[in-house]
């Protein structure tokens, strides 16, 4: 590669970068302003306002393709400033800001990849693959939360955006277009898109799904995107008996991934991974230059969009549409099948090859050591006070707070302030494109030096986990029966310092749900397990069946055994004004309960500090 070539890479490759992030976090603002407009029952205006906005920031490339743009030199460094500039106050916590932020980077970055398809597909190609190494290695830097959004990134991006906008001024591409004979290149790179982003280059994600240990996927997952930029890797699809091994190892690899558990299935993933980059080398061959690029990218965007919308319904099912309960493997499955059209066509001879110098082959060793050392396991802090012991329930509302700035840090910081050694979370995200693709357990784990046990409900990634301290002699998990969204109850037998303890974390549905059920198939489970707390968010008031439940199976509310009269309520966070958030405690005595003043979520942690050493009864308890 010439001299004049890095330049236009990594500006490429810059660009690139904050079109994947700004994908990601206009779908995590969306998701906020598509929560509080459905399901506070009252949408405004803005609802499809903000929607229409989506839809024109990805439809935006179609302007790439006016015969006066291609004409103009200074388009492609126009958009580079755009697209670097927008992506500034992307580092700032709010909603607001952040969407409008997005759309830009979105609609800039989106048209500068056309003017790089008509200009050098094969940039294309390499600067994708970059941009998703250096999107992983920001993430696994930040315990799954890219750690680029962040204020305290702000002074080295605004560096890049200074270096892009520098080396945007090398001179554009100039090269004839030629006519489109890219099959399928909408879809396919709609669904490359979609697959990528969503779940094969997120190692937190695919842990999820199969099972297997992040701290072991993350490396390699950003090991096979580096490996495939080598010469050897990306011109294979130009061998004829490459392509429909490719096509199949795609959607099967999926499957095994989405079904099977287990190594098997983090493999398939890692084949799907692999396959889904190589697609891409076979749609930015360099056989051609596409006359319409600008079309290929807007409508490959609206494919992209349609297959999000998609897999959220598979989420949202109860509230949407509920036929799509449990329907994300096929989803995935969709684009599996799509992303391999660009494999359907004829086999082209490679263009010269990309020389890769020792130093970016050094370069990318050092990112993937780099990533070992980063989510190597850490020792947990298991030092617990048996006589002070301290149990929390904490609905963390996917990492969000009520007015839906992005809080994990925050969250952590509240449940550290107040000492907890054991806690109860409940919608709990673990690599979903509206919470920023960040794994909330293992993140609060990581800050606060604890260990997790998590529990997914819905497709693999949201559900409910408990933290604790000490060592699990057992944990357990078992889901409840749910007409609406899927629930259940998560089990951690822990040794206490020498000292047994059963910790219980739940989730109950809302009013229209059958709680009544869902507490009863929750107390079975239970059982006379003891010394134990149950925690959850029940969505059930005192006065409900549902309390009555729990308290005649022998759990007792620490407010009313401590005598605290009325008892704080717990939810919304700001004013709240109901108490659905519970510890209930058998065979061990409180000492104190109170309910944290923190508004890092959209509810109140509650808190219940025990003596595991006193007898549980009420005449003795310490207050």
């Amino acid at each position: 590669m010439s001299r004049e070539s890095w330049p236009r890479l990594a500006t490429a490759t810059l660009v690139l970068l904050f079109f994947l992030q700004a994908l990601r976090a206009l779908f995590s603002t969306v998701f906020g302003i598509l929560y509080d407009q459905i399901f506070a029952g009252s949408p405004t205006a803005w609802l499809p306002v903000s929607l229409l906005l989506v839809v024109l920031s990805m439809a935006a490339p179609f302007v790439a393709d006016s015969r006066r743009i291609r004409q103009r030199g200074a388009w492609q460094a126009g958009l580079v400033v755009v697209a670097c500039l927008a992506r500034i106050p992307m580092t700032l916590n709010d909603a607001d800001v952040r969407f409008a932020a997005s759309l830009v980077v979105v609609a800039a970055g989106g048209s500068y990849l056309a003017t790089q398809l008509r200009g050098d597909p094969r940039r294309v190609w390499s600067a994708c693959a970059l941009a998703l190494a250096a999107d992983q290695l920001l993430r696994i830097a930040g315990e799954t939360y890219d750690l680029s959004l962040q204020s305290s990134f702000l002074l080295p991006l605004i560096l890049l955006a200074v270096a892009a906008a520098a080396f945007s001024a090398v001179g554009a591409d100039e090269a004839p277009p030629q006519d489109d004979r890219n099959l399928g290149a909408p879809v396919a790179f709609g669904a490359w898109l979609f697959l990528e982003t969503s779940l094969l280059s997120v190692a937190n994600a695919t842990a999820r799904w199969s099972g297997w240990p992040y701290e072991w996927l993350a490396p390699v997952t950003l090991g096979l995107t580096v490996l495939c930029l080598l010469p050897v890797m990306a011109d294979s699809v130009a061998r004829t008996w490459m392509r429909p091994t490719l096509q199949v190892a795609l959607p099967l690899g999926l499957i095994l991934g989405t079904s099977v558990g287990g190594i098997v299935a983090a493999f398939g993933l890692m084949a799907a991974h692999v396959s889904a980059l190589l697609s891409l080398r076979a749609w930015t061959d360099g056989s051609h230059r596409p006359r319409h690029a600008g079309a290929a990218v807007a409508w490959g965007m609206g494919f992209f969009l349609l297959l999000n919308f998609l897999l959220a319904f598979t989420f949202t099912y109860p509230y949407t549409l509920p036929f799509l309960r449990g329907l994300g493997w096929a989803v995935y499955l969709v684009a599996a099948l799509a992303a391999g059209f660009p494999l359907l066509r004829p086999v082209a001879e490679p263009a010269a090859r990309l020389r890769v110098s020792a130093g970016a082959v050094a370069g990318g060793a050092a990112a993937v050591l780099l990533a070992t050392v980063l989510v190597w396991p850490r020792t947990p802090d298991d030092q617990v006070d048996v006589r002070a012991l301290r149990l929390a329930t904490y609905n963390i509302h996917y990492g969000y707070d009520e007015p839906w700035g992005f809080n994990l840090a925050e969250q952590a910081e509240a449940i550290r302030g107040e000492g907890v050694d054991l806690i109860a979370l409940q919608e709990v995200d673990t690599g979903r494109m509206t919470s920023y693709m960040a794994d909330d357990a293992y993140f609060l784990a990581r800050k606060l030096g604890m260990r997790q046990a998590y529990l997914p409900t819905v497709e693999h990634l949201t559900g409910i986990a408990v933290l604790y301290r000490g060592s699990s002699v057992q944990i357990e998990r078992v889901l409840v029966t749910s007409r609406q969204e899927q629930t259940g109850v998560v089990h951690v037998h822990a040794d206490m310092g020498g000292r047994p303890f059963h910790m219980f974390g739940l989730w109950l549905g809302l009013s229209d749900e059958d709680t009544q059920r869902q507490i009863e198939e929750g107390l079975t489970f239970v059982g006379d397990r003891t010394p134990a707390a149950l925690g959850g968010d029940f969505n059930s008031k005192p006065e409900s069946t549902v309390y009555e439940a729990v308290t005649r199976a022998g759990l007792l509310d620490p407010f009313t055994t401590l005598d605290i009269d009325p008892a704080p309520p717990t939810s919304p966070a700001v004013h709240p004004e109901e108490r659905i958030d519970y510890v209930f405690l058998r065979g061990v005595a409180p000492r104190q309960a109170w309910v944290s003043d923190s508004l890092t979520s959209d509810h109140r942690m509650v808190v219940v500090e025990v003596d595991l050493t006193l007898p549980p009864l009420p005449d003795v308890v310490s207050r």
